[in-house]
């Protein structure tokens, strides 16, 4: 039998419209404040449940209030505003107390039992950051879960990491990391890009999920995009490569098309329309000057984010209600 003290789970839990889920989430947690022993048989407790108010348009705040009257265990964190799902998650770790963090949403797809089957990987494996990887598929339309699937194939390449590129909402991060990346990371970073930087050793833990309780998704397909192009600029340089990798193939192509011009002109005696090749060259390289612009651009633009002291969230002691007459 194993009698060493239990490990110590945080869960942090963004809240955007969990007015409906919320409750029955809880429920489900509150088992686990008893204290369970893993599949393995390792002692752990969920020793908090920080749920992070990042100002939706329900009432997820009174339904916040009343959690946390009711449970000890439950410590909401209310942001000023919204300021998105990874910066929420950031607060929440930056106040976590215990050995390891969880990180789950608010829509109930992910069953907070797995957490043990997560901790023995992460225990067995000497694993700093264990991601969920789900064995079946998402609860979501198909072409949503091939935008997932193609831009975690994306982030693995620019990281070169197959192990980050299976990212998951579902972890399970070593406590001190967790504080501290929430302590440094700065405005407009994706929080698995920045969890790269720091951790050396990630596994993956498979587990099913589940169909999402009463709520609508949180994520239009326009929001999904911003967030996938705020993960491509934040992975590093290699999109400036591939602008460089572009400028030198504009090169070659414009060799190609003078060499081919040229040949025609004085072999195959054949006459060049001048308007014809001009369009097409203008065409292209305007294009690629333009793209090359736009890209350094955001990544100016997320320099200065960071540079100016833009904070990623401020913590307030008491929740900012909705605008009900939006």
């Amino acid at each position: 039998m194993n009698t060493s003290a239990p490990q110590r789970i945080s869960i942090v839990i963004p809240v955007y419209c969990g007015e409906k889920t919320l409750p029955t989430l809880i429920d489900e947690i509150k088992p686990l404040t008893l204290g369970q022993s893993t599949p393995d048989g390792t002692p752990y407790v969920v020793s908090e449940v920080l749920l992070v108010h990042d100002c939706g348009p329900d009432r997820s705040d009174l339904v916040m209030e009343a959690l946390g009257n009711k449970y000890s265990f439950v410590r909401p964190v209310w942001l000023s505003r919204n300021y998105g799902q990874h910066a929420a998650t950031m607060a929440g770790m930056a106040s976590a107390t215990g050995d390891w963090v969880v990180t789950i949403d608010e829509d109930g797809q992910q069953d907070p039992s797995d957490i043990g089957h997560m901790l023995d990987s992460a225990i067995s494996e000497s694993l700093q950051l264990v991601y969920a990887q789900p064995t079946n598929p998402a609860p979501h339309g198909w072409l949503r879960n091939s935008l997932s699937r193609m831009a975690k194939a994306i982030t693995a390449k620019l990281l070169s990491s197959s192990k980050v590129g299976k990212f998951n909402s579902f972890r399970l991060v070593d406590g001190e990391i967790a504080r501290t990346l929430a302590a440094y990371c700065g405005n407009g970073v994706y929080l698995d890009v920045g969890l790269y930087w720091i951790v050396g050793r990630i596994g993956h833990c498979p587990v099913r999920l589940r169909n999402e309780l009463d709520r609508p998704s949180g994520y239009s397909y326009s929001k999904l995009f911003s967030h996938f192009w705020r993960l491509i600029l934040t992975t590093g340089t290699r999109p400036l490569r591939l602008i460089t990798l572009m400028g030198f193939c504009s090169l070659i192509l414009a060799i190609a098309i003078a060499s081919y011009a040229v040949y025609v002109k004085f072999f195959l005696d054949v006459p060049v329309q001048g308007w014809a090749s001009l369009v097409i060259v203008v065409s292209f390289f305007s294009g690629a000057t333009l793209t090359a612009l736009g890209v350094i651009a955001e990544y100016l633009a997320v320099t200065m984010g960071i540079v100016m002291g833009k904070p990623l969230y401020v913590v307030g002691t008491k929740p900012t209600r909705p605008d009900i007459h939006q």
